[in-house]
């Protein structure tokens, strides 16, 4: 952007007359709103939503709940997380899967990192 000393006189005037009309736009606003002031009508931003399965939200709950009890000095025990087995087939297919995008991107000349 180019500094306020280097604009003309004129160009300067346009500034300022835009300023204006950019202030007297956002008092017709704000009025029109309800009189509350203009930062009122600023966009809110959002934090994206994390969605939890209800394993995990289950496993946060009991987590969180052990360390309630460790902080009043009772003593419970968290169940541990289940986890799932992959059967051997699966193993098998995704490493025939994995040495065939290999061979390929070798094969592409692309086995650079």
């Amino acid at each position: 952007m180019t500094e306020l000393h280097n604009l003309s006189v004129a160009e300067l005037r346009r500034v300022i007359s835009i300023k204006e009309e950019i202030e007297s736009l956002t008092a017709q606003l704000s009025s029109i709103a309800g009189g509350g002031d203009a930062t009122a009508l600023a966009p809110v931003k959002r934090r994206g939503v994390f969605r939890r399965s209800k394993a995990t939200r289950a496993a946060m709950a009991a987590a969180q709940k052990a360390r309630w009890a460790k902080a009043k000095g009772a003593k419970v025990e968290a169940a541990p997380k289940k986890r799932r087995k992959m059967s051997a087939a699966a193993k098998a297919k995704m490493a025939a899967a994995a040495k065939a995008r290999w061979a390929k991107a070798k094969a592409a000349g692309k086995n650079r990192l």
